[in-house]
């Protein structure tokens, strides 16, 4: 089976297991874990921050980050296809009784005066008042998409003037960093929360991490713990996540390969499911056009092709570290086949 469901999959490698083993720790909950310390302060500096503070899930990252910027019965502004719109389960508003509205945009990109539209801050008693906007590069479901760089600047400019929070979703950061060359902190610096996962693209089992300023980061901290997720010797999974920024960073340029390869494959066989173009790192949307999307990935997976369903039409692979650009270039044709109606041979 060629498992491109999720960049989520991947296992520790060896050298970061070794990593992990040799990793100096202490109780986190008191600040003593060095681990967790340092690469807390390497990602807030790379991001072009104050402090960060290391998190189990990037859920958990995006539900503190917003909290600091929405207070309860206020808004946060986002694309109708964002992740923590549609995959956080509801936490937003469950815990923290934050509403939410949304544009939407082709791939997820919104132009900044779609934005300025919508976004209604200091509203008065009678409409919901808009407390920040939050953006997601790279665009999970909208397949990858890198936002381009002049954008996001110009929407950090409308929402400074505005008085409007800006937070990110960066859980894949790391690939737009890589496919357009940008610097993490010229990204970093365009928001006032940020949060980067480690177990996706990067490869670690678990962890993520928010960084803003250090007042947002100590009010995060406790709120953290509010919440139940305070945790001890956390040094063995900073450790996998340093162990990933080193070794595994560098190589994420081989998955956006492997996905257009895949892609290629696809568009082979099916011009119309997916558009070439589009694919800029390690994520393909396919267009299922009569078949619904869970009978493309059963028919996948009888194929064997691993896929995610992610709308009634739609279905999506990721490629990642354990999936080469040969079998990927495979599982292209496999799906193509699927979805142009041809039996498995």
């Amino acid at each position: 089976m060629i498992d491109l469901r999720s960049d989520t999959l991947t296992r520790p490698t060896p050298g970061m297991l070794a990593a992990m083993a040799a990793a100096p720790v202490g109780d986190d909950v008191y600040a003593e874990d060095p681990t967790v310390n340092a690469l807390e302060a390497r990602v807030a500096a790379l991001l072009g921050h104050e402090a960060g503070l290391f998190c189990a899930t990037g859920s958990l990252a995006n539900l503190l980050g917003v909290w600091l910027l929405v207070p309860p019965g206020a808004e946060v502004v986002c694309d109708v296809r964002a992740h923590i719109a549609r995959a956080e389960m509801g936490a937003h508003g469950a815990l923290h009784g934050v509403t939410m509205r949304t544009w939407d945009s082709p791939d997820g990109v919104a132009d900044a005066a779609t934005i300025e539209r919508l976004i209604t801050p200091d509203a008065g008693p009678y409409l919901v008042s808009t407390a920040a906007v939050a953006l997601e590069n790279t665009h999970n479901f909208g397949g990858g998409t890198v936002q381009p760089f002049a954008h996001l600047a110009e929407v950090s400019a409308l929402c400074r003037d505005a008085g409007v929070g800006l937070h990110l979703d960066g859980a894949r950061l790391w690939n737009a960093h890589v496919a357009t060359g940008v610097a993490l902190a010229d990204y970093g610096r365009l928001f006032d929360t940020v949060n980067v996962c480690f177990s996706k693209g990067l490869g670690a089992p678990v962890g993520s991490m928010l960084v803003s300023s250090r007042q947002n980061i100590a009010r995060a901290r406790v709120q953290r713990k509010r919440l139940g997720a305070g945790w001890r010797q956390a040094g063995v999974l900073a450790a996998a996540a340093g162990y990933a920024l080193d070794h595994h960073l560098p190589r994420l340029g081989e998955d956006h390969v492997a996905a257009a390869a895949f892609a290629t494959e696809v568009a082979a066989a099916t011009p119309e499911a997916v558009r070439l173009g589009a694919v800029t790192t390690n994520i393909v949307v396919m267009d299922t056009g009569r078949q619904a999307a869970a009978e493309v990935v059963a028919a996948a997976s009888r194929a064997g092709v691993a896929l995610s369903a992610v709308g009634a039409r739609q279905v999506r692979g990721v490629t990642h570290q354990e999936v080469s650009i040969d079998e990927a270039t495979t599982a292209g044709r496999l799906v193509g086949a699927v979805l142009a109606g041809v039996p498995a041979a």
